[in-house]
This record gives structure tokens, sequence and C-alpha cells, in this order.
């Protein structure tokens, strides 16, 4: 298991949010409450406080959270960044309008991540994919990757709104290489 902590304590505090949020960001509500799952150092939440929402972050690392915190205070915004483990207390069901994963995969969470989304509510997915052209970025161990087409079939039952697997087809120099992203929506009504 990596020590995210110390991960965390030297890594640039520039990241950049994941790429399905900076390209599908026009489909964010203008309201609401939205979840940074596994935030990291937080730049998906920092785009979704920017954007209007109500910024939840959640990241096992006390280190990230921290440094979160600080980055939020010194842009002026509001984010409520908690050290949660999210595989010991998930998310509760219709709770968030927007939940953002990026390069975060347990498989075991998607029943959560689905009842924790509300009607209408997105779900931004972005991770690792096994038919990678460099393997070595990202986990090594496939079980923290995605099989073809898995992330679809993990939130079946949510309307896909975008999807992008290109993994090694074409010319391996342009486009969304070793990730997978997509976007879907709860349509349903809460239980």
């Amino acid at each position: 298991m990596p020590d995210w902590d110390a991960r965390y304590a030297v890594a640039s505090p520039a990241a950049t949010p994941a790429q399905v949020l900076r390209e599908f960001a026009h489909l964010l509500p203008s309201g609401g409450v939205a979840l940074d799952l596994a935030c990291g150092l937080g730049a998906n939440a920092r785009l979704l406080a920017r954007h209007g929402l109500d910024a939840v972050a959640w990241d096992r690392s006390t280190v990230a959270i921290e440094r979160l915190r600080a980055a939020a205070a010194g842009e002026g915004l509001r984010i409520r960044a908690e050290v949660r483990d999210v595989l010991r207390a998930p998310p509760p069901a219709n709770a968030f309008d927007v939940i953002v994963v990026s390069r975060f995969l347990a498989r075991e969470l998607a029943p959560a991540l689905r009842a924790a989304l509300r009607p209408g509510g997105l779900l931004f997915y972005q991770t690792f994919v096994r038919q990678a052209p460099d393997p070595q970025r990202g986990p090594r161990s496939e079980a923290y990757r995605l099989a073809p087409n898995e992330l679809l079939a993990l939130f079946s039952g949510l309307r896909l709104v975008a999807y992008r697997e290109e993994t090694t087809l074409g010319d391996l120099t342009q486009g969304l290489r070793d990730e997978a992203y997509a976007i879907f929506q709860r349509e349903d009504t809460p239980t």
C-alpha cells in the first residue's frame, strides 16, 4: 500500500483537474453539492468550487487534506475538505448533485456512488486502463486498472452522457491514452 501522506507531502500543488471535468465543465449545474472523492490535492474540488458548487473533498491522506485546505483558503474558495476512508465510510444515499472520481478505482464503491447521486446528478469518472500504451504510468497492479468497457458495466443503470476509451488504437501520440473516462447521470427518483 502506498504511503499517500509521503507522496502528497512532496507532490506539486499545481495539479490540474481531471480531463473529463475540464472538457465537460459546461455540463455542471449552476448550484448544488459536489463531491471530489479520493481528492488528493483537490484540483477537481477547486474547479467545482469555482463553478459555484458547494464542494466537498474526501481523501484518506491527512497531508493532502491539509494542503487542500491551505490552497483553498489562499484562493478564497469554500471547500469542505475532510480526511475520510471512503471504503469504510462511503457517501450516503441521495447526497450529491455531482461526484467526481479521478485516478482511483474501488469497484466495490460503484453501488454506493450510484446511490449517492441525487436524481439528475452527474458522475464524472476517469481512471487508468489495462490496455495502456505506457503501462508504467499509473498503478502497476491490474487490480487498479479498468478492463475494456468495464467503466460502462460498473455504472450500468445510470444514463451514459459521454465516454472515451482509446487505449492502444491508432496514433498513440494523440488522444486520451492510459485512461478512460465517462460521465453518467442518475435519472430515476430516490427510493
